[in-house]
């Protein structure tokens, strides 16, 4: 049988949590960092989470995380 190949843009930018929900990054805090608030980039900082049906198109992409 053939294995599925994990998508490789996927496979950087996302992980799976024990409990099976799916870590990302939050976006926004790479550059232009001077005017925005301190305690938003401290937010920012934080891993967000995927859910619905985001969460699920991404989980057919990284099979094997």
């Amino acid at each position: 049988m053939i294995k599925m190949k994990t998508h490789s843009g996927a496979k950087k930018r996302f992980n799976l949590t024990k409990s099976g929900k799916i870590k990302r990054k939050k976006a926004f805090a790479r550059h232009i960092l001077t005017k925005k608030p301190q305690n938003r980039m401290r937010k920012l900082r934080k891993a967000g989470t995927l859910g619905g049906l985001d969460a699920k198109n991404i989980k057919k992409l990284i099979p094997y995380k």
